[in-house]
């Protein structure tokens, strides 16, 4: 592990490929390195126009156009902290999030911005066009903020990125200029990117996996091509129709995608394919290597978003170890914990710890949450300093390989997405047709793990139909229950709390 690479503001990504090289494609359109870093300048003095203090919170609850691609950039360079939104959120998360991170300005479209009910937002928040602010952007006289006026410092706050707890709503990671832009030097230096890469971002661009899909990109000098998909097929066309080199997903994407036929054009140019988000399993792997060959090299990888990445598997070794999470990315410190604190032998269980310049500065406004995750280093760790804890238990074998063994929270991993239990039973309560809900996770083959909701109805007049369409309102897709099951008695333990473990057991 080193930390010695200069660090510099996250804007300047934008500098670092051939000026008249593709830095983005979004659909037909493309734009240099050159091009990329006007559009940024030209959205940072519109934002610094605004008038909003320097630190303020700024939002953007888009589709991957071009203001979702370049916001991450143009806010900091315009002193701003970024607040990325996921479009598949529905008003509630939405107005949560600008609630806790206290959001002064909001880019949204106009379909969007009529979704929102008086009381949504505060009475203070902006809320800008996405399509008139883009069309602002390409006239080549419009004003323009010149990256060398960026004032930063190393651990200035670039962005606030959230993401579900096992209890409660989502909380926001708090990241600095360095997490970032050294995220995007550890991902562009293991994945070997060069500048003819291509790189298809089929991932949400509000994850920390998503986001970095283009940092790493430019940091290469390699060009990103955003993509909104509706089916697998869309992801199989656009990697025939841009030649790309990479592409990034996590297990049941690849799981859709595997079961599609591949034409040679869409697989001809594929260097490497990255997975996070969930463990690949070893007939995933030897489906991938039957569409890819052996030619192109399958990134395994594991992280969270308190550290960005912790992880990856080298691609020699991914045949003979699909299960692996590998070994630690470039600035990561990996440490497998006892209980006691201690270092943990081979092949012994314990707590995957992270330390090093990419652990995040803490949880938005959440000291409670922050002391429960970030705390100092063990003893015995080379970096020191504040660890994440990410209360995943993992084992290191005797060759140095870290293997997954099983989560201590009760998040539900599906579709890639880490869900809150507590975020669906509140909605459902909120419904009210449900007196008592638990949200449980179930393994599943497509999905990770499928939602499987308990409910008790108010007055025991179950209504299902009304139940879903009300959770279909206020929930995004892949929170959406696989499963409703309707008991009239909910098992409690001895403290009187709603006993999850029975439950579990019925599943």
């Amino acid at each position: 592990m080193t930390d010695n690479v200069p660090d510099f503001p996250l804007d300047h990504l934008a500098l670092m490929g051939q000026a008249d090289a593709a830095a983005l494609i979004i659909q037909k359109q493309v734009y240099s390195f050159k091009e990329l870093n006007l559009r940024i300048g030209r959205l940072a003095f519109l934002l610094k126009a605004a008038g909003l203090q320097k630190g303020d919170r700024v939002a953007a609850w888009t589709a991957k156009g071009l203001i979702a691609c370049i916001m991450p950039l143009a806010a900091v360079r315009a002193g701003y902290i970024y607040v990325p939104i996921n479009p598949l959120l529905k008003t509630p998360q939405l107005a949560h999030i600008m609630a806790d991170s206290g959001a002064k300005l909001l880019i949204t479209n106009a379909a969007r911005a009529k979704s929102l009910g008086e009381g949504d937002l505060s009475a203070d928040v902006r809320i800008w066009d996405e399509a008139n602010i883009t069309a602002q952007l390409d006239p080549d006289d419009a004003p323009y903020l010149d990256p060398l006026d960026t004032d930063f410092d190393t651990q200035q706050l670039a962005a606030i990125l959230y993401t579900s707890g096992s209890t409660g709503r989502p909380k926001g990671v708090m990241l600095s200029h360095r997490n970032l832009t050294l995220g995007a030097v550890s991902v562009a230096s293991y994945l070997k990117l060069q500048p003819d890469d291509r790189l298809l971002a089929v991932l949400p661009l509000s994850f920390d996996y998503g986001q970095n899909q283009l940092l790493s990109a430019w940091r290469a000098g390699a060009c990103a091509v955003p993509l909104d998909y509706l089916t697998p097929r869309d992801v199989i066309k656009a990697c025939a129709r841009h030649q790309i080199t990479t592409l990034a997903a996590v297990p049941p994407l690849w799981v859709q995608l595997t079961e599609m036929v591949w034409p040679s054009e869409a697989t001809a140019a594929m260097r490497r394919l990255t997975n996070s988000g969930g463990a690949l399993t070893p007939v995933l792997v030897r489906e991938l290597r039957r569409i890819f060959g052996g030619k192109t090299d399958i990134y395994a990888m594991y992280g969270l978003t308190e550290a960005f990445r912790s992880t990856y598997l080298d691609p020699a070794l991914i045949d003979d170890n699909p299960v692996s999470m590998g070994r630690a990315i470039p600035f990561a410190e990996i440490m497998v914990v006892r209980a006691d604190g201690s270092a943990a032998g081979p092949d012994e269980q314990g707590e995957l710890v992270h330390a090093g310049p990419l652990v995040a500065q803490g949880y938005w406004q959440d000291a409670e949450r922050t002391a429960e995750r970030f705390k100092p280093a063990p003893d015995f760790s080379v970096h020191g300093g504040m660890a994440v804890y990410s209360g995943d238990t993992v084992r290191r074998d005797r060759d140095g390989l870290l293997y997954f063994v099983g989560r201590d929270d009760a998040m539900i991993k599906t579709s890639g997405n880490r869900v809150s239990p507590t975020e669906i039973e509140e909605a459902a309560v909120q419904s009210g047709i449900i007196a008592e809900a638990c949200a449980l996770g179930r393994k599943d083959v497509r999905l990770g793990e499928a939602i499987i909701l308990f409910v008790r109805a108010v007055n025991g007049q179950a209504g299902e139909a009304a139940l879903r369409s009300h959770m279909k309102a206020v929930l995004p897709n892949f929170m959406q229950p696989a499963e409703i099951i309707w008991l009239d008695v909910f098992p409690k333990n001895a403290n009187g709390k709603l006993d999850r473990t029975a439950l579990q057991s019925r599943l």
